[in-house]
């Protein structure tokens, strides 16, 4: 059977909450939070676009779309570094990893707090949609390398570049040895995602506790803010859950903003049984108690392998 015939839903068991066990966190923890900073390159003058839409929003070249995120990693950047060091957060960076070369100020930064890179393409105007499986193949690979290069380690979580990604996107990663995936946003808990060949985990990424999505819909920082805390307060009482806080440069890192990202994480983190940890420590902590089911639900749909 070819991969791009395969459904999503078909890499998903489907699983209702209720019958399933909390999550055992470390020091019974209730909640394991992680904070994942997308730290992007927007090119001046991206590649004709094969499916997007607003985006690129003007006729080339899109001066407010390339400003804007300039803006984050020129001074947004360094403000949401400062709130996370304020509360000691261990960041998992959702990356264009062009920035490793391309902003070395950036780079040392985060090197200097052990943040873990996620891979989110090479440029966040380099979408994935449509790309035969040997370019995509190839974009995971590229990717890999820098990660190699810059950080002596492999790379061991994966998010399509402005959330594009084929068919084929899950197999692909499996195939390149990585553990992780962020681009299903299906879950409150990380689950085994059915792959031809390996293992692969998709580790929840919120596409409601993200700056991006609130800034469309015209909420301000405040109202950002309220949204962390109250889905905080269900993940909280229900227990055993996985709660991601996704947060652009450009965006939070503004200096009417800022301050409402941290009210909100001293809410969060003013609460005892919360696990704040990186994306990598959560998908282990997950397959070290799941091993039996992950086997099951990672078996090859494929009976001609």
């Amino acid at each position: 059977m070819d991969t791009a015939a395969v459904a999503m839903h078909e890499r998903i068991a489907y699983s209702a909450m209720p019958d399933r066990a909390p999550l055992r966190l470390p020091g019974d923890a209730r909640l394991a939070l992680w904070v994942a900073p997308n730290i992007e390159h927007y090119e001046y003058l991206p590649q004709q676009v094969r499916v997007r839409d607003p985006w690129p929003r003007v006729p080339h070249p899109d001066i407010l779309g390339y400003g804007l995120r300039d803006y984050g990693n020129r001074v947004g950047v360094w403000r949401l570094m400062e709130v996370f060091d304020r509360f000691r957060i261990p960041c998992t960076v959702s990356l264009s990893m062009a920035v490793l070369d391309m902003y070395p100020e950036i780079a040392e930064a985060m090197l200097v707090r052990e943040w873990e890179f996620m891979a989110h393409g090479l440029y966040n105007t380099r979408y994935h949609w449509n790309l035969p499986e040997d370019e995509e193949r190839a974009a995971i690979a590229e990717c890999q390398a820098i990660h190699r290069r810059v950080t002596g380690r492999e790379l061991r979580g994966w998010f399509s570049p402005a959330a594009s990604n084929t068919l084929n996107t899950p197999d692909l990663v499996a195939e390149a040895g990585i553990s992780y995936l962020c681009d299903l946003y299906h879950d409150d808990q990380p689950t085994p995602v059915r792959v031809r060949r390996g293992e692969l985990v998709s580790l929840p990424y919120s596409m409601e506790i993200n700056d991006t999505n609130a800034w469309r819909r015209g909420m301000e920082g405040e109202d950002f803010a309220r949204k962390i805390r109250d889905e905080f307060d269900t993940l909280y009482a229900e227990g055993g859950r996985v709660m991601n806080i996704a947060v652009h440069p450009f965006i939070m890192g503004q200096p009417h903003r800022i301050e409402h990202l941290a009210s909100a994480l001293e809410y969060v983190l003013g609460h005892s049984g919360v696990w704040c940890a990186r994306g990598a420590e959560i998908v282990d902590c997950y397959r070290a108690q799941a091993t039996e089911l992950f086997r099951n639900a990672s078996t090859s749909l494929f009976s001609s392998e």
